[in-house]
């Protein structure tokens, strides 16, 4: 199936319709905005203003079409009613397309393609054969319409046939109404008057889905197509990914506007929840329960039936026969078994309440079909049985039930082609059906109802139907969990079909015959909401008690308290209620009710049922959803509970796609026979079917929290109002390295540090956050909503600014601990473990272990470790002092490792600068060869960056190697503690040591963002650490002015400085500084030298000042080749990194909140330029316009009237073509410039003040989104800074 030209074709045309049904109504006074009146209006007719100022007449049933959609917009608004009508046309092209492929049309002529080639060009004709063949098909044409048709053929012209088409595509969709009623509804439909298709136009619906180009294959809607195995490739599914794909940026601008805390509504839901299931898990689930039901049958009637060869002979290929039970638990299932001795086919109740487009009830179908055949049954016979009696469906969806309700009738009539007639003078109806709702129903109709029935069967009657209208009212807010009693439904449709009107309308009475047929819908609703079945197969929708809407909400949190934290375990338990007493539920679900603490209570309830086996999918299970995010297990339970009954479970996790996890399935790999009884046996019961028994014994020991103290942390709220990366605000307001508690209290700092997770990493690290914690809180303490409610959570107080062992709540990868020296407040994200300092390292190198990864593992296989999880963890103290010691090294080394990149706040220096201090000696020099032997004083030194990075990669390499030794020997020491030799091995894979090696590329990257941070003046050469992070500049620098300087700057009175020289501030006094910070805060990045300043001439002055003036050349060749940029020089390559490269780099460095910000005026790299944040003022836009930006200018017009005069007198073609290219290159560079100027020149005049505490975001909008003025135009949006 080809899924790219689906999905392709379903959200172009969701948008083509939509766009059509606007442009359509507009065309009939019907606009966003309002809905016109007639400005004439005649005995049959009415003329109306169209949305482009023309007038349209319409007659009299035009009008009445006309006035129906009017009202519906009135009750559902404009854009509801655009939706809804493009999709009803979708959902009918779709089905005619289906049906003319498989030749399922009644008519047997093609309505939207060919099957005949055209006698001019051979190919397949691009005329309809409806078009081609009309009126001469089996449709009930009028004389009128017939000589419509003729005369529309006469005219011979594109608009003439379109036309055509239409009113055949109309008439032939309503000819479908007699046999698919629920689908195709009664003519005379305000929808005909939105429909505008076209088979000639290929930019049209009609030919991007049948064009053999690059439209949707026509093998993919034919049900007998296979592959080269043999195997069914076309399928009634395909309506079920058009649906899923239609609905795409539906569900993408719903989880938008649910990041925005817009809750889903009713309608969204399907949209947001809709997932197509793969056709094997729900070939498993069905095969599981529906077949295993019939296997069950045959076993009570000869226990010797082999389960696994009967499913063979079925070709039920995902069938898992059950595992060997002891004795005592065997005899059990036998007499449960028994309960199926007397069992008919049509006995057989199934039921997918969330059905979606039918997928699982076609596969129940396919199942039944071989059980019903294996008795004897004709498949033509089989295909209405196996609707009357056995299939039953729900959905909130009325779209997902007109889909689901089309599958199963075609379906049936690929069984059966005489199926669409039905038997007996009855057509087939699947008792498939939408959600109702009783909020319209007039309930004092009810009195008119079962007038001839006795009395106390009416009164009965009428009060089981009050309960039910009760029960439905806003049922689509709540859909399949609605809980519904067991009422007499035979005493309630002879009560709704006893309707006494007399034949006469009164006021009483209006409208009861529209009543009579939602009570009728609404009883079908409720009966198969309220029995009881033997099968309930489904994929529920997944959605958190966050993205709930309030009624959806209270309905959840007052009905399934036990599973309220997600809508999917809200199923589990529906789902048990809905099925018999030994019956089946298999569901496919994410699989985070099997460990989180949240769903403690349901697996509680669960566990009191039997799991009969379990496909354990993991990751990746839809191949239509990446990354970690919806992991899922696929699960089939019986309403039965026997002690020490053993499931089989499937441990499908390892394999990354949808199609390994079936290979996988198949294959029989990775099973596991598991005694439920067990997973109590780990505190929280999580289901660890994969648990040995020896692992099942270390939770017997002591746990973590008899030891250590685990906490929830902070909740702000609002993170992007109370948190801050550390480097976005102003050094002198953050309080990053406090000694103790007093100076915290004591501080009038509003940045205090924040442990927030992070990326997995071990020992030491993630110190990234900082927290508005100023005056104790206070802001964030009464941080309330406008209702007065408090929406910040200060949890556990008490415990913050202390030292502790950290984690990450949320990981991909294993479970990494940190050791916290900090004193800082910690977040949900981060949570916490507050020991005893004596067992400090001990527990975090009992946390950083294979041990609790393992124990981690068996509690939550999640992405989420849980304060609970690690409270759990068994502690056994032995060889304290031995990990201690191995313990304490490993923070060292990983503090290192961390403080040697500028994103710690304890960096100082970047180590290629700290290597060039130490060596570098060259042996050879001007030809003479040194002996080794000799002094090092006589031997002369070069300074060579090759060389620094060599030394730090044998650094790197030297920690690396020795950290995962240490981890291993820590590993050795713990599994021996706990006895685990036979299931773990010491061993650490290279992945899972966090300290970094050394990367050429990532480290010269990291080298030239320290010498820019040179530039700017944040670092130093002459001191270590950050010199200036929002201070005033001159608080550390200063410029000598003039030669004598005075006290206190240049030391003593009278001291002669040199003038234009920058120097530094020190504890030991001041200090010329080796490399000058930029004076005015500004760097321009030209892709020629302009500038004194250019920043390439700068980096080129900070190599030289760092290695030396001899060797420049080979370390500028040797960082250009590690940044592999193009250019001619190592100059040009450098200089097209800073301009293509550089920003790029310090965005994904600095996490999108970048400290130096880039003036760009666009892609034609007119002018760049780069200033630094903590340094700026109300100036330096004013500075960057006049100083930089202008005088770019000059120097481009300059350089273009030089290129423009070679070209004039040069009789060189190569020289000529060169000053061409230039040329124009100059030109788009000005006219660039020039618009940017206009932006610059507005924002300078502001002379806007920016807040470091205010963040980058919050700061860096403001120069953004600056509108200039266009003659004749839309005032054009420029914005000054790159865009992060």
């Amino acid at each position: 199936m080809n899924k790219a030209a689906i999905k392709r074709f379903a959200i172009e045309a969701r948008n083509k319709l939509r766009n059509s049904v606007t442009d359509k109504a507009g065309m009939l006074g019907i606009t966003p905005e309002e809905c016109s009146g007639p400005v004439t209006t005649g005995p049959d007719f009415e003329v109306y203003q169209t949305a482009a100022g023309t007038e349209v007449t319409l007659n009299k049933s035009q009008c009445e079409l006309r006035k129906k959609l009017v009202d519906k917009i009135a009750e559902r608004g404009f854009d509801a009613v655009v939706e809804e009508v493009a999709y009803t046309w979708f959902n009918r092209i779709c089905a005619i397309r289906f049906m003319e492929v498989n030749d399922y049309l009644p008519s047997r002529v093609r309505v939207l393609s060919s099957e005949k080639k055209s006698t001019v060009s051979g190919l397949v004709k691009n005329e309809p054969d409806l078009v081609t063949m009309a009126p001469d098909v089996d449709l009930p044409f009028t004389e009128e319409e017939r000589e419509k048709i003729y005369d529309l053929k006469m005219k011979e012209t594109i608009a003439a046939s379109d036309e055509l088409f239409q009113k055949l595509f109309i008439k032939q969709c309503n000819a479908l109404h007699e046999i698919l009623p629920e689908l195709f509804e009664e003519t005379q439909d305000y929808t005909e008057l939105l429909l505008d298709i076209s088979y000639a136009n290929k930019d049209d619906v009609i030919y991007m889905l049948v064009n053999q180009e690059d439209g949707i294959p026509e093998a993919d809607f034919n049900v007998t197509s296979v592959n080269e195995q043999g195997e069914v490739t076309g399928q009634v599914e395909i309506i079920g990914w058009l649906y899923q794909y239609y609905n795409t940026e539906l569900k993408d601008d719903t989880f938008a506007k649910l990041k925005k805390n817009i809750k889903i509504t009713k309608e969204r839901i399907p949209a947001a929840t809709q997932l197509f299931t793969p056709d094997w898990i729900v070939r498993y689930m069905v095969e599981n329960s529906v077949g295993r039901i019939w296997i069950d049958h045959l076993r009570t009637l000869d226990p010797s039936v082999n389960e696994k060869e009967t499913a063979e002979k079925f070709g039920w290929k995902y069938y898992l026969p059950e595992a060997k039970q002891e004795e005592s638990v065997d005899v059990k299932l036998a007499e449960i078994r028994s309960n199926y001795k007397d069992l008919k086919p049509t006995d057989i109740l199934c039921i997918d309440p969330c059905m979606g487009s039918g997928h699982i009830l076609i596969a129940m179908f396919d199942v039944l079909m071989d059980i019903y055949t294996s008795t004897g049954y004709s498949e033509r016979e089989a295909a209405f049985e196996i609707v009357e009696h056995n299939i039953h469906g729900l959905d909130i969806d009325q779209r997902a039930y007109q889909l689901a309700y089309f599958a199963v009738m075609m379906k049936g009539r690929g069984y059966n082609r005489r199926f669409f007639r039905g038997r007996d003078d009855v057509k087939p109806m699947p008792k498939v059906y939408a959600i109702a709702e009783s909020n319209d129903i007039v309930r004092d109709h009810l009195s008119l109802f079962g007038q001839s029935m006795e009395v106390k069967q009416r009164e009965t009657a009428k009060e089981q139907m009050e309960y039910l209208l009760d029960i439905f009212k806003d049922g689509r807010e709540y859909g399949s969990i609605l809980n519904v009693e067991d009422c007499d439904w035979k005493l309630l449709q002879d009560y709704v079909e006893d309707l006494d009107a007399d034949g006469q309308i009164t006021f009483e009475s209006y409208g009861s015959e529209e009543t009579q047929k939602s009570l009728r819908l609404l009883i079908k609703v409720a009966k198969n909401l309220g029995q009881k079945y033997d099968a309930v197969v489904t994929n529920p929708p997944y959605m958190g008690a966050s993205g709930m809407g309030a009624k959806l909400s209270k309905y959840v949190k007052d009905n399934f308290a036990d599973s309220k934290s997600d809508l999917f375990a809200v199923f589990i338990e529906k789902c048990g209620q809905m099925a018999k007493k030994n019956g089946y539920q298999a569901m496919i679900t994410q699989h985070a009710w099997m460990f989180l603490s949240s769903f403690e209570k349901l697996r509680s309830k669960l566990s009191r049922l039997d799991t009969v086996n379990m496909a354990h999918l993991g990751a990746r299970a839809f191949e239509e959803i990446g990354g970690e995010v919806v992991q899922t297990t696929s699960f089939v339970l019986r309403k039965s509970r026997e002690n020490g009954y053993k499931g089989v479970y499937c441990r499908l996790i390892e394999s990354t796609s949808q199609k390994g996890k079936e290979d996988m399935f198949l294959a029989g790999d990775n099973q596991y026979e598991a005694v439920q009884d067990n997973f109590e046996k780990i505190p929280g019961s999580p289901v660890a079917y994969w648990v040995s028994e020896k692992l099942y014994s270390v939770f017997s020991h002591t746990p973590m929290c008899e030891f250590a103290i685990p906490k929830v942390g902070l909740q702000t709220g609002d993170n992007n109002k109370f948190l801050r990366l550390w480097f976005e605000v102003d050094l002198n307001n953050e309080m990053l390295n406090a000694t103790d508690i007093e100076a915290i209290t004591a501080s009038d700092c509003k940045w205090f540090p924040y442990n927030k997770g992070g990326e997995y990493r071990k020992w030491y690290g993630n110190y990234e956050y900082v927290v508005d914690w100023k005056d104790n809180g206070r802001e964030i303490k009464n941080f309330k909503d406008s209702n007065g409610k408090l929406r910040s959570r200060p949890q556990n107080v008490d415990f913050y600014f202390k030292k502790s062992i950290t984690w990450s709540f949320v990981s991909s990868a294993s479970f990494g601990a940190r050791y916290s020296p900090k004193l800082a407040i910690f977040d949900v994200a981060g949570s916490s473990l507050f020991p005893k300092m004596e067992d400090m390292f001990y527990l975090a190198g009992l946390m950083c272990s294979k041990i609790s990864t393992v124990i981690m593992t068996a509690q939550n296989p999640t992405m989420n470790f849980q304060v609970g999880n690690v409270a759990s963890i068994p502690v056994i103290f032995r060889d304290k002092e031995k990990v201690n010691s191995i313990v304490e090294q490993n923070i060292y080394e990983s503090k290192i490792d961390w403080d040697s990149f500028e994103t710690s706040w304890d960096f100082q220096t970047h180590p290629l600068i700290r290597q060039s201090d130490t060596m570098y000696l060259s042996w050879e020099n001007k030809g003479n060869v040194y002996d080794v032997s000799k002094e090092a004083k006589d031997i002369p030194f070069k300074h060579y960056i090759k060389l620094a990075y060599e030394s730090w990669e044998n650094e790197c390499d030297n920690r690396f190697a020795q950290l995962k030794a240490n981890e291993e020997e820590l590993n050795r020491i713990f599994i021996d503690i706990y006895g685990l030799q036979d299931e773990l091995t010491p061993e650490v894979e290279d992945k899972d040591v966090t300290v970094r090696k050394a990367d050429l590329g990532r480290d010269i990257r990291s080298f030239i963002s320290y010498a820019v941070g040179c530039m700017f003046g944040r670092y130093s050469l002459d001191k270590d650490g950050l010199m200036v992070a929002g201070q005033p500049f001159e608080s550390v620098y200063f410029e000598a002015t003039v030669p004598r300087a005075g006290t206190g700057v240049a030391g003593a009175s009278g001291d002669y400085v040199p003038t234009g020289e920058f120097y530094i501030k020190t504890e030991d006094g001041t200090k010329q500084c080796t490399y000058n910070p930029d004076r005015d805060n500004i760097i321009p990045i030209t892709d020629e030298e302009y500038f004194s300043d250019d920043i390439v001439g700068r980096f080129v002055e900070f190599v030289e000042t760092v290695y030396g003036k001899d060797t420049l050349e080979e370390n500028l060749d040797f960082i250009a080749q590690a940044l592999g940029n193009k250019g001619n020089s190592s100059r040009e390559v450098i200089r097209n990194y800073f301009i293509k490269d550089f920003y790029k780099d310090h965005l994904k460095v600095y996490q999108k909140r970048p400290i130096y910000w880039l003036f760009d005026s666009g892609k034609q790299n007119g002018f760049k330029a780069l200033i630094y944040m903590h340094r700026y003022d109300a100036d330096t836009v004013g500075r960057v316009r006049t100083d930089y930006l202008h005088r770019a200018q000059n120097y481009v017009e300059t350089a273009m009237k030089s290129a423009e005069y070679t070209i004039e007198n040069t009789t060189v073609a190569s020289e000529k073509s060169k000053a061409m290219k230039a040329v124009s290159k100059y030109t788009k560079q000005l006219a660039e410039m020039q618009t940017y100027d206009q932006a610059i020149a507005h924002v300078a005049n502001q002379r806007i003040e920016i807040d470091l505490d205010d963040g980058v975001k919050v700061n860096y909008a403001k120069f953004q989104g600056v509108e200039v003025a266009q003659e004749g135009k839309k005032a054009l949006k420029v914005d000054l800074l790159a865009k992060i």
